[in-house]
């Protein structure tokens, strides 16, 4: 009995892994699903133990499916070399946690030697606002969100995601290979049968990118959507995503003490990614996400 439980198990892993964007929403409860994704890879050992215990050759052979699968979609990620090479941008981008304390820390410890730092849950002139203003030359905030940068920001305004409220800007930054326009965005939260406001708002992300004309644009920000969500699709393509061309391993960013899955984003277009990866930050409950580019000529 048991072995047949495993079989049948094992089975229907597969197919919700290699499957799962067939599946409906079902009420939003699948793009969650989808933000946890590779985590489903931790029931092959456990069925595979049930399979040794039950004494199954039936169920252990069927146990090989479901870690097929995991394997091709997720081992590319785990064995990534970064390409390296040289960057002409440091950047990162990090959620600060709007009720932490210890924010001007945190920001401290990512920012250094960054070109360009995106934040997001800032509080206006609050510690993580203050020692970033303490270590770039040029800054531009609007609302919960902002920028720092060491280069000069030639113009700035706010961008509309959707919202009743100001979570999102738009900034042309003059580095020293030209111009790079970078949007800051903070999307609408996704939690089970809740991600009607977070799809809107990144229709609307996607709005912007269409729409502007910028040769080479960054976007970053905690969009609350994860790499393995099927929504994501909204912005990847027409960019890119840095973490999966130049990062090591997944880049789980959220929550800190445990990251289980990645809200936190680099994408980009005129650029190529040289290196990306995950930074702690003291506090917050999200991981800053941080990326080293090229600017293409």
């Amino acid at each position: 009995m048991l072995g047949r439980v495993i079989v049948a198990v094992a089975v229907l892993l597969a197919l919700v892994l290699g499957g799962h964007r067939l599946l409906p929403e079902l009420g939003g409860f699948t793009p969650v699903l989808e933000s946890l994704l590779p985590w489903l890879g931790a029931a092959v050992p456990v069925l595979l133990l049930g399979a040794l215990l039950a004494r199954s050759r039936a169920a252990a052979v069927s146990v090989l499916a479901p870690a097929a699968v995991w394997g091709a979609m997720f081992g590319p990620a785990l064995l990534r070399t970064p390409p390296g090479g040289p960057s002409d941008l440091s950047v990162a981008t990090l959620n600060v946690g709007v009720t932490n304390d210890a924010s001007g820390l945190a920001v401290r410890d990512v920012a250094r030697g960054r070109d360009l730092f995106a934040a997001q849950e800032l509080t206006p002139g609050g510690p993580a606002a203050r020692e970033l203003g303490a270590l770039f030359p040029h800054r531009v905030q609007i609302s919960t969100v902002g920028l720092w940068s060491r280069f000069p920001i030639v113009e700035h305004g706010k961008a509309d995601i959707g919202l009743d409220w100001v979570r999102a800007l738009r900034a042309v930054v003059e580095t020293p290979g030209g111009r790079v326009t970078v949007y800051v965005v903070h999307l609408a939260s996704a939690r089970p049968g809740e991600t009607a406001q977070r799809d809107r708002t990144l229709v609307h992300a996607r709005r912007l990118v269409d729409a502007d004309d910028s040769e080479r644009l960054l976007l970053l920000g905690d969009l609350n959507t994860a790499t393995t969500d099927r929504k994501r699709d909204h912005l990847v393509p027409p960019l890119t995503d840095a973490q999966q061309e130049a990062g090591s391993g997944f880049g789980f960013t959220w929550p800190a003490s445990f990251p289980v899955t990645r809200p936190d984003h680099i994408l980009y277009r005129g650029l190529t990614a040289t290196e990306a990866g995950v930074e702690p930050a003291v506090g917050s409950d999200h991981r800053a996400a941080v990326a080293s580019l090229r600017l293409l000529r």
